[in-house]
């Protein structure tokens, strides 16, 4: 299987402050890998190198084995969809036109191709087509949400960066939208990131599973691995918050 991204040696610093420390993981084409680990453990800023929204302090970011560094940021990000809690949808443009934002500027002559485009992917994350010409203030946190995932999805990117995209919508709502993100990934193969700070969203979405403590890497494997053979105390702790927490919930 070819790698996606890959990251060597990174380490990342705010003056004293160490966010991560000497990190090196390969991602494959095609995977599904969830980040968990506790607050400001570094798996927002490790997501965000991969788009060269943040650059390491030192160490490498190779994307289909280029390093970053030497790439032009627009050409990269074209290949990128990205994802964030709350969709941050441009408010003053309709649903159609902010999910045509990115392929427009790709196929500016080629109107239909976008068009088309804003159909298919509005269908595939569950949007009805009377919504197009709707403005983002007239939408529900769900609808909004699966805005943000059909935009960020529009231009076929490569890669898809999702930085705990389902944080701010209600439990039902939520749980469509795991169920629809994981048909996505199955139908398209797309490599996709998520962050998320929820170990049974973690387990239940990826193919494979980071847990990060402390800017370093905890246990890199299967959802499997992770529940069954936790490799440290830290992994061991937060599998079992999360079976307490999904207990819990059920005899609410």
């Amino acid at each position: 299987m070819a790698t996606a991204i890959e990251f060597k040696h990174i380490h990342k610093a705010y003056g004293e402050k160490i966010i991560i420390s000497d990190l090196s993981l390969t991602i494959e084409q095609g995977e599904f890998v969830t980040f968990i680990g506790s607050s400001g453990c570094g798996k927002t800023t490790l997501l965000k190198m991969v788009n060269g929204l943040t650059t390491p302090t030192s160490g490498n970011v190779l994307v289909n084995g280029e390093d970053i560094r030497e790439k032009n940021l627009i050409e990269l990000r074209r290949n990128i969809g990205y994802a964030i809690q709350g969709s941050v949808l441009f408010p003053h443009m309709t649903v159609e036109q902010n999910i045509a934002y990115v392929p427009n500027l790709l196929n500016k002559k080629d109107t239909k191709r976008t068009k088309d485009a804003v159909t298919k992917w509005m269908q595939i994350v569950g949007l009805d087509e009377e919504l197009k010409n709707h403005y983002p203030a007239e939408l529900s946190g769900g609808q909004a949400q699966r805005v943000g995932i059909a935009r960020s999805l529009a231009a076929s990117p490569d890669i898809l960066l999702m930085d705990e995209p389902f944080g701010a919508v209600d439990e039902i709502t939520r749980d469509q939208l795991q169920e629809e993100i994981k048909r996505i990934h199955n139908e398209t193969n797309i490599t996709i990131l998520f962050v998320t700070h929820d170990i049974s969203e973690a387990l239940k979405l990826g193919t494979k599973v980071l847990v990060m403590n402390a800017g370093e890497i905890q246990q890199y494997g299967t959802p499997h691995e992770i529940f069954h053979k936790p490799a440290t105390d830290f992994v061991r702790q937060l599998v079992n918050r999360g079976v307490y927490q999904d207990l819990s919930a059920e005899n609410d």
